[in-house]
């Protein structure tokens, strides 16, 4: 704020600044810089992405809200491609300029309720607090329900002490239900669950 406030200080007649979005992360080491969202993709995992996925798939802290545990050697990573991230129905590697930071995923249901899907996501952490995860579930959800026909509903189950989470979920249009009690486990544990949903006649924000 400090920036924007000098600015109109030494510009008494300004009234209005207009520019890119500026943030700050930890991976600027407090400075400001500015995301260029074009940089941004997502698209199908390669075996070439195994050591960025390693980077941040190795990292405690992004897997910390995962069902599937840290990875912990090259090999790990690059079986996880190959027999999980590749043969998904709808999983995205997150891209910046074409590297693999994360993950954004899909997973539909069959039969009856193959009007549902399941959403999950992450990101590597010197990328938080960026907004490039909530740029990369506004590209899933307006892709999704195109490329399947018969999906009305897409959930997405947080933790409660998830913050971070459920502000993406929030920012784009999901639309928080309710509390599950000792739903999910994770790592160990039986946690509580806030649960969101997305319709297919609902509005991306």
């Amino acid at each position: 704020m400090g920036v924007i406030c000098d600015g109109f200080n030494e510009f008494p007649d300004v009234v209005r600044m207009q520019g890119r979005v500026m943030v700050q992360s930890k991976a600027s080491e407090g400075f400001f810089c500015s995301m260029d969202f074009s940089r941004i993709s997502l698209r199908p995992f390669k075996l070439s992405d195994v050591d960025e996925f390693l980077k941040w798939g190795g990292d405690d802290r992004v897997t910390r809200y995962l069902r599937w545990n840290t990875i912990t050697s090259k090999e790990q990573a690059l079986r996880y491609i190959e027999k999980v991230a590749m043969p998904h129905p709808w999983r995205r590697s997150i891209c910046f300029d074409d590297r693999s930071i994360g993950y954004v995923s899909i997973k539909p249901e069959s039969g009856d309720n193959k009007c549902r899907a399941y959403a999950s996501y992450a990101v590597a952490a010197e990328y938080w607090g960026q907004g490039i995860v909530t740029v990369a579930m506004k590209m899933a959800m307006s892709r999704v329900f195109k490329e399947f026909p018969d999906l009305v509903r897409l959930e997405a189950l947080v933790e409660v002490d998830n913050k971070g989470s459920q502000r993406v979920l929030e920012k784009v249009g999901f639309l928080k239900e309710g509390l599950l009690r000792k739903y999910g486990y994770c790592k160990g544990e039986i946690r509580d669950m806030f649960v969101y949903s997305f319709l297919a006649t609902d509005q991306i924000l």
